[in-house]
């Protein structure tokens, strides 16, 4: 799947010393792979986003959500 993929890639950055986060809904692959950082989205068909919301609370959604990625890069 593309989450196991991104798990892989994500792992091989981590162990040539390339901080990587993996934004996935299916924490049990990134889990099972022993992914060191990742962080579950908000659904499967909207990754990184909710359509349902207005503009402005989705650009706050996306904003958290990328806030997070980037708070775990730097433990």
């Amino acid at each position: 799947s593309c989450t196991r993929c991104g798990a892989a890639i994500a792992n091989e950055m981590e162990q040539n010393g390339m901080p990587a986060v993996l934004i996935t809904n299916l924490v049990s692959i990134a889990t099972n792979m022993k992914v060191t950082r990742f962080i579950s989205g908000v659904s499967i068909p909207h990754l990184l986003g909710n359509p349902s919301l207005n503009p402005d609370d989705e650009k706050k959604l996306r904003r958290d959500i990328i806030q997070k990625v980037l708070t775990l890069l730097t433990t």
